[in-house]
């Protein structure tokens, strides 16, 4: 069944939301949805003390250690974090309380995909698929997608079909995909994306960008036949949004609980 994921996305240590596509080394061109005034630690105990498990903690760029720390700090072994894991250090962010560790650019030097560093990370958190998400977040040419690495502005030789897809799966435990071209417009998920997850992915899959009201959790899991979950953020009430209120996204969650 489709669930809400809630995510902690971090930048110049602070909690924001971000139009995806501008997030650049030009601080100048980016443009931001939310700052908010609450620190990390925050919307980790508000996701806690709510039971909405399998929340993301994305650094993106530098500057984020203490606040994703932070977080951990308030939810121990409940949250999974992301940005800038290597194989030296994804261990530290498991000691440090991350359930889970996400890997992106490191996995693709020079754009391209690299098998021996996805072992190495995987290595590193001994050889423990379910410690380590793959974060295979893309952005569209043409009618196919492919992933997007450094912030989603550099644009890799590897496209999401289902047999990369299968090839990544004996390494990880769960996949989640920003879809970068629509993150933080508000303006529609994308639909062809979350069909193709579903029917690729045999682990768990999270999507995130562009959902804009909570009847989207209806369509991904109508979509998806309830393989694919559901991140929303800017449009959320919590980070500044009115498309969606959080405490019908826990509902949500709890409705499905019952139902399992």
């Amino acid at each position: 069944m489709t669930r809400f994921r809630p995510c902690i996305d971090l930048h110049s240590g602070q909690v924001k939301q971000i139009v995806g596509g501008t997030l650049t080394d030009d601080s100048t061109a980016l443009k931001t949805n939310h700052v908010s005034t609450q620190p990390s630690g925050h919307f980790a105990k508000l996701y806690r003390d709510n039971e909405i498990s399998g929340a993301h903690v994305i650094m993106l760029g530098p500057g984020n250690e203490d606040a994703a720390k932070e977080a951990l700090a308030a939810w121990p072994n409940g949250l999974q974090v992301g940005g800038g894991i290597n194989d030296e250090n994804a261990a530290q962010w498991i000691n440090w309380g991350a359930e889970k560790v996400i890997v992106t650019s490191y996995l693709f030097p020079n754009a391209i995909f690299s098998i021996e560093r996805l072992a190495s990370v995987l290595h590193a958190l001994d050889d423990d698929e379910n410690k380590l998400v793959i974060d295979l977040s893309c952005r569209k040419k043409g009618d196919k997608w492919f992933v997007a690495m450094n912030k989603w502005q550099t644009i890799t030789d590897t496209e999401i079909s289902k047999h990369t897809i299968k090839g990544f799966e004996p390494f990880c435990s769960e996949f989640l995909i920003h879809a970068a071209d629509n993150e933080g417009l508000q303006q529609g998920i994308d639909e062809d994306l979350i069909r193709n997850l579903a029917e690729w992915c045999t682990k768990p899959v999270t999507y995130a960008g562009g959902s804009r009201r909570i009847e989207d959790l209806d369509r991904v899991e109508e979509i998806s036949g309830g393989k694919v979950d559901l991140t929303i953020g800017s449009a959320l009430d919590i980070f500044g949004g009115s498309g969606v209120k959080f405490e019908d996204c826990v509902a949500w969650n709890r409705g499905k609980n019952k139902a399992t």
